[in-house]
């Protein structure tokens, strides 16, 4: 009889959907979520100025999962063979190597840590290839505030097979701040992927290899890699770290205490708190019952289980997402088991009313912004002004001068089609949100930096940005992976200041395809964690590439409340130093396309 309740409940609660192409997935919430294990380094080296660098090795690998119990396993590619990958927990002012080896895969892969800035030529610029049976060292600097930060694929024509077969992870930077916010932590702060995808009749996945181009919704709904889970909780606040990994799909999610409650019984909502973006932390906490979150978009939110001692609570996701197909059960993400023990109180008092301002750039006129980029669909190409990635002489769209300010108009031309546009090495404040079905910026956005935004059918975005703190070039593109493996990607070049006196470390690390950092083959018996202490390690903290972040951000700073020129103009020329003529020789011996 219980059976046949729970069956009628997920029939009333998917009435709208239709039938998915995937075999029918009959065990909805039998399953826990997986919880990723932390990866651990294997060493770490102090450098002259006492800052250490930790070194990790991720192997990029097949193995089987159990998707379908009664089907044949799933073959999947991950970071050390599952996926979501290991989370790295990392600690503010604690540098790290990461050694990416491409073991077994039979693609090549580029590793971008999404939400870092990171130099060029460790942010994962799709062309800088990983093959099989290659490596590739990633410097990153973690100097950044507290922020859900994750790595995936990036590589150029593969990013959506990669991702999609499991080339996803998350990269959690924490700070004496967050450690002192009152937010949960440990146990009680949980990360949770979600994705959407497609299988075949005998559990394989169907690859959007097979539809070049077109997007690939999914109806099967994952978190952390399993369909549908549970995840038992205590009687308390929890925070939870939302990603959207999907190659096409975004959500809208909320949360219900019974799972026939409907996207549209809005009053039946539990309500949460929004305490977090891709950037960090909001401004304050926005009491919300629902969340957008396209691909690439982290939230964190803040739930109290308190009420519901004894009880299921379930997250769910609105069928009616603008464009994006609702097939049965697609509304439907996991189910919480509250019990009635509470084993730590600790970070589970009021949340505070407010946290740290937002580093906020000065304001713009919306009448007159730096750029326009329309995203459209032009023939068989998906295209940023009419230009794809692969159009080398024309794809840098914008050349914004190191530390300038510039606000930048998103303009989705594309039908019905959405765009979630990710800007690297950049925060961005999104101000305004025109036309489309919305119009208005979410709440929970005006309190935050992003740097990922969707932009929904016929919708105008506008987005504010302080182009720091490195120069060189980087990328910024659609990030519904299809649309990118189908190059609606741009690059835009953060260009040198004329005049700028501060010491000029960073000049050395423009260009992303620096043959000096480009993957290598990989050697277990030459490539040993004896060499990475002797050798590698102190060539990477000699290059003093992340060294005094916040000086250089401070030195940017004074620079253009001193300059003549406007924060959005290039400034004035002066007089080429010595050091500044050999930089300019080298950026003009850059390839085409790279400059």
């Amino acid at each position: 009889m219980l059976f046949l309740i729970v069956i009628f409940l997920y029939v009333l609660a998917s009435a709208d959907g239709k039938p998915g192409p995937s075999p029918a997935y009959k065990h909805f919430y039998e399953f826990p979520l997986p919880i990723p294990p932390v990866a651990s380094p294997l060493t770490t080296y102090t450098k002259a100025n006492g800052a250490k660098i930790d070194y990790y090795e991720i192997r990029i690998k097949p193995f089987d999962q159990q998707i379908y119990p009664e089907l044949q396993p799933t073959k999947l590619v991950g970071y050390n063979g599952i996926s979501p990958g290991p989370t790295f927990r990392m600690t503010f002012g604690t540098e790290a190597v990461v050694r990416f080896i491409n073991e077994g895969n039979d693609k090549p892969t580029v590793t971008h840590l999404h939400g870092s800035f990171t130099h060029p030529p460790w942010d994962g610029w799709a062309e800088d290839l990983v093959q099989v049976g290659s490596y590739k060292d990633y410097y990153y600097p973690n100097a950044q505030n507290a922020r859900t930060i994750w790595y995936h694929d990036h590589a150029k024509d593969y990013t959506a097979e990669n991702a999609y077969y499991g080339q996803v992870g998350f990269y959690l930077l924490t700070d004496n701040a967050e450690k002192a916010s009152g937010l949960p932590q440990g146990k009680y702060d949980i990360p949770l992927a979600l994705s959407a995808k497609q299988y075949k009749a005998n559990g394989q996945l169907y690859s959007p290899a097979n539809q070049p181009g077109v997007s690939l919704f999914g109806d099967i709904i994952h978190v952390n890699g399993q369909p549908w889970p549970f995840l038992n909780v205590e009687p308390r606040k929890y925070r939870l770290r939302l990603l959207d990994t999907s190659i096409s799909r975004t959500f809208r999610l909320y949360i219900v205490d019974k799972l026939s409650v409907t996207e549209k019984e809005t009053s039946k909502h539990i309500k949460f708190y929004v305490v977090g973006s891709d950037s960090g932390r909001t401004s304050k906490p926005v009491l919300t019952s629902d969340i957008w979150c396209s691909n690439a978009e982290r939230w964190e939110i803040v739930i109290d289980f308190a009420p519901y001692a004894g009880k299921p609570v379930y997250m769910k996701n609105f069928l009616d997402v603008e464009s994006d197909p609702p097939y049965d059960n697609t509304d439907q993400v996991m189910k919480f088991n509250v019990g009635t023990v509470v084993t730590d109180n600790s970070n589970n008092g009021l949340l505070p009313s407010s946290f740290a301002p937002l580093p906020l750039p000065p304001g713009k006129d919306l009448n007159n912004p730096d750029h326009v980029f329309d995203f459209e669909q032009t023939g068989s190409d998906w295209t940023i002004n009419g230009v794809t990635f692969n159009d080398l002489k024309n794809r840098i769209l914008a050349k914004p001068p190191r530390g300038s300010v510039q606000l930048w108009k998103f303009v989705n031309k594309s039908g019905g089609w959405l765009h979630p546009i990710h800007v690297h090495l950049v925060d961005f404040q999104v101000v305004a949100r025109r036309k489309g079905t919305r119009a208005k910026v979410e709440l929970y956005e005006a309190a935050s930096l992003q740097d990922t935004v969707l932009l929904g059918a016929n919708e105008e975005i506008y987005v504010l940005a302080r182009f720091m703190p490195w120069e060189g070039l980087y990328m910024f593109h659609c990030h519904n992976m299809v649309h990118e493996d189908h190059a609606m990607m741009a690059a835009l070049n953060v260009t040198d200041l004329a005049g700028f006196n501060y010491p000029p470390n960073t000049a050395k690390f423009i260009n992303p395809l620096d043959p000096r950092f480009t993957a290598r083959p990989y050697k277990a018996a030459v490539e040993t964690l004896d060499r990475v202490k002797k050798e590698v390690l102190p060539r990477f903290a000699a290059l003093k590439a992340y060294d005094n972040v916040e000086g250089l951000k401070d030195a940017l700073a004074q620079y253009y409340k001193t300059a003549t020129s406007t924060a959005s103009s290039t400034p004035a020329p002066k007089k080429a130093s010595g050091w500044r003529m050999k930089r300019m020789r080298r950026v003009a011996a850059l390839p085409t396309g790279v400059r």
